[in-house]
């Protein structure tokens, strides 16, 4: 990792850039390519994978994760679910008065909407296994991990052999904390900023990443 702070021209070439680091991880670089598997987290970090993906020779897949929204207050995130595993935030659903019966609903709610996607970007392939497989996850950069730490536990859960976390940014306690977590087997990042602001501004082009993209790059090259 590196403390100076890198500017990305898009998220092809952060991908480019983070397959680089890839390439010198021992867990990544151990495993012979048919037993890993890259998971793009759905819809920025799909281009990202794309390209750890090619360089890598590794097969591509991706994951959606959803935010379980509060009522009324839907950007105020109660936890997030992947793949059927679900991450609450500490109490947060008790401290705002949510009831078991709001938030089972909430969770069939955006659990449906995350396997009507995944279904639509496949285009009819089945997911992949991530059974006895190195699980590379990729996202465009982290901010607070939430999403991330929901996609490590997805992946945990399916039968992952080992899960590396990979991003082009991220702040340095939010890595921290995932090389703390023994789920992780490897964290790779490409730059972690100081002070850290957002994901977007280790980007000239971070312009939003619609469907038809995710498709096309889930597409075997």
């Amino acid at each position: 990792m590196s403390w100076r702070a890198v500017v990305f021209a898009d998220r092809r070439d952060a991908g480019r850039a983070l397959a680089d680091r890839l390439r010198r991880e021992p867990l990544v670089t151990d495993t012979p390519t048919e037993h890993i598997v890259v998971l793009g987290l759905a819809r920025g970090g799909v281009p990202v994978a794309r390209e750890v993906a090619d360089a890598l020779g590794a097969a591509l897949d991706a994951l959606v994760v959803r935010k379980l929204g509060a009522p009324g207050q839907p950007e105020f995130a109660m936890g997030a679910i992947a793949a059927g595993e679900i991450v609450v935030n500490d109490d947060v659903p008790r401290r705002l008065g949510v009831s078991a019966e709001q938030f089972r609903s909430i969770v069939d709610r955006e659990d449906a909407v995350r396997v009507e996607r995944e279904t639509r970007y496949r285009v009819g392939r089945q997911p992949l296994s991530l059974a006895d497989r190195t699980v590379i996850l990729v996202d465009d950069g982290l901010a607070t991990g939430s999403t991330m730490a929901v996609a490590v536990r997805a992946a945990d859960a399916a039968g992952a052999a080992a899960v590396v976390v990979a991003v082009p940014t991220a702040p340095a306690d939010t890595i921290d904390r995932f090389d703390a977590d023994p789920t992780v087997g490897a964290v790779v990042c490409v730059t972690t900023p100081d002070p850290f602001h957002a994901v977007g501004q280790s980007y000239d082009d971070f312009r939003q990443v619609d469907d038809d993209e995710v498709r096309r790059c889930l597409r075997t090259p």
